[in-house]
């Protein structure tokens, strides 16, 4: 399949999409969890809407519960993409990365339908600053190898300082194919 062209293309969000989004992250940072959400402190989530000539509208921001990276059909797929390509940091390999529960996943399909979106991509948080990389708002090198012919946008939000949120997006996790995001009232 080849890649959609993104150049000269941006990202409206509303405003209380972001907020969505951000809060998601606070919440798995401060420890509140959702009745059968995961309990860890990481944040996943799709984002819905629509795609034209300008670029995309976002409509939806669905966060996910579930998160079968440890299950074991996905344990050791995991692990070795983990050992390949991740960068060692404070959290250990074996707990790092996120699989999609497929009946989540189809849920939320069901959802975005309903809402006349399509799914355009996924999100998650950085929240760990790295020595050579102090505010974590790009996608690493797994993020681009886990995103590399997904087709979706990648939103990568920093919560390196839970104060300063930052919110960027990126075509199949590409750090060479930034989208800006424009956030609307």
């Amino acid at each position: 399949m080849e890649k959609d062209s993104f150049t000269g293309r941006s990202i409206l969000m509303p405003k209380h999409i972001y907020l969505a989004m951000v809060t998601h992250c606070f919440r798995k940072l401060s420890g509140e969890y959702l009745e059968n959400e995961i309990r860890e402190a990481k944040a996943f989530g799709l984002i819905g809407g629509i795609r034209n000539d300008r670029g995309y509208e976002i409509r939806a921001c669905l966060p996910l519960l579930k998160n079968v990276r440890t299950d074991s059909d996905q344990c050791d797929f995991m692990d070795g993409i983990m050992a390949e390509h991740a960068i060692p940091s404070e959290t250990p390999l074996e707990k790092r990365g996120w699989v999609a529960d497929p009946g989540e996943l189809m849920s939320c399909t069901r959802k975005l339908r309903e809402l006349d979106c399509i799914l355009l991509g996924t999100y998650h948080m950085h929240r760990v600053a790295w020595e050579h990389d102090k505010t974590r708002d790009t996608p690493t090198k797994l993020d681009t190898i886990l995103g590399k012919g997904s087709r979706l946008l990648m939103f990568i939000i920093s919560m390196v300082d839970p104060e300063r949120p930052i919110l960027r997006a990126f075509s199949e996790g590409d750090i060479r194919e930034e989208i800006p995001i424009q956030i609307i009232s």
